[in-house]
């Protein structure tokens, strides 16, 4: 039976607090470094030219004072739903139906994307067949308990990690770079406007820090750990997306025009063929970390918002030893598998 001390720490919760300040950082992380760091930069680029280290600054700020808030409110309020949960709590319960609905289906939108991503890189003529079996996949993983999903999110993350690490380190290993220029779009010229609107795509990258929040009912200490680790794992990914970002300056001006996947140019330049393939892997194997994530968060919204009978009671059940919101995680599996065929 807990002691009083750590009854105080573990506050009551209808699933079971499995994950400790490790878990929760492999969650951040998985949720902040998906597809967006294979694909931003360019357009980013494009947009504030000289000034993309300060647009990665302006968009990191803004995401810090947004994670900042996210993690007082999750440690005040250490419960399953997030964004639905707050607003029904600190607002009131309309604002809390608008912001749990709006995070399902907008969230919903994103699994898609992130299955539709996986399958046009494994099989580009079955993408939708391919995304459903990601989906399904997923599904199965967040079946059997959070421990399960984030031990897999946590190998997934990790070769994405070794993968963008060995891309950076061989593009400035290989052979002579040029210093990190000033390309197109000075400060000067464009007066600001344009490295507001490269911040803006830079945020999106740093989305999912409060995913950690979604899981509030299954994190140990929640009003220690959730801080600790939304600061952790926004650290972690800062660094990377500072590292990736000064190799991009420098191969815009080494190789020029970085396409639409600038990571794969990179690659490409500074690796040949195998670099390249491990760049592809590693998009994967990002965007199924990605998937795990959203479908966890979509299922444990439709979950918290069951359980408070703002939503069918029916989304409410919990499996049998394994704490999993069975019910929650199949309707956001159905949802982001119909936007798979139909969008």
């Amino acid at each position: 039976m807990p002691s009083s001390n750590e009854a105080d720490h573990n506050p009551p919760s209808r699933l079971t607090r499995v994950l400790g300040l490790p878990g929760a950082v492999v969650v951040g992380v998985g949720a902040m470094l998906g597809t967006g760091v294979f694909a931003v930069w360019t357009p980013a680029l494009n947009y504030a030219g000289s000034g993309l280290l300060v647009a990665l600054a302006l968009a990191a700020a803004i995401a810090a004072l947004n994670a900042v808030s996210t993690a007082r409110l999750a440690a005040a309020l250490p419960v399953s739903g997030g964004a639905y949960a707050y607003g029904r709590e600190v607002i009131n319960r309309g604002a809390g139906v608008v912001a749990g609905y709006a995070f399902v289906i907008g969230k919903s939108a994103s699994a898609s994307a992130a299955a539709l991503t996986i399958g046009f890189y494994v099989w580009p003529e079955n993408a939708r067949l391919i995304g459903l079996i990601a989906i399904a996949v997923t599904l199965l993983l967040d079946l059997r308990g959070i421990h399960r999903s984030v031990r897999v999110t946590a190998l997934l993350i990790t070769l994405v990690v070794i993968t963008l690490s060995g891309l950076i380190a061989s593009w400035w290993i290989t052979s002579e770079r040029p210093p990190v220029a000033l390309p197109e779009t000075p400060l000067a010229t464009s007066g600001g406007w344009a490295v507001i609107g490269a911040a803006g795509l830079l945020f999106v990258a740093f989305a999912g820090y409060a995913r950690i929040t979604v899981l509030g009912e299954e994190v140990k200490n929640p009003g220690r750990t959730i801080p600790r680790a939304v600061a952790w794992s926004f650290g972690v990914v800062l660094v990377i997306y500072v590292a990736i970002a000064l190799m991009v300056l420098s191969a815009r001006t080494s190789i020029g025009d970085l396409a639409d996947a600038p990571l794969e140019t990179i690659a490409r330049a500074s690796g040949g063929g195998a670099l390249v393939f491990a760049v592809s892997v590693a998009a994967v194997l990002a965007a199924g970390a990605v998937l795990l994530s959203l479908l966890g968060g979509v299922g444990r919204t439709l979950f918290a918002m069951g359980a408070a009978g703002d939503a069918p009671r029916v989304l409410a059940r919990v499996g049998v030893g394994t704490s999993s919101p069975y019910v929650g995680s199949m309707i956001a599996a159905g949802l982001a598998a119909i936007l798979v065929l139909t969008g």
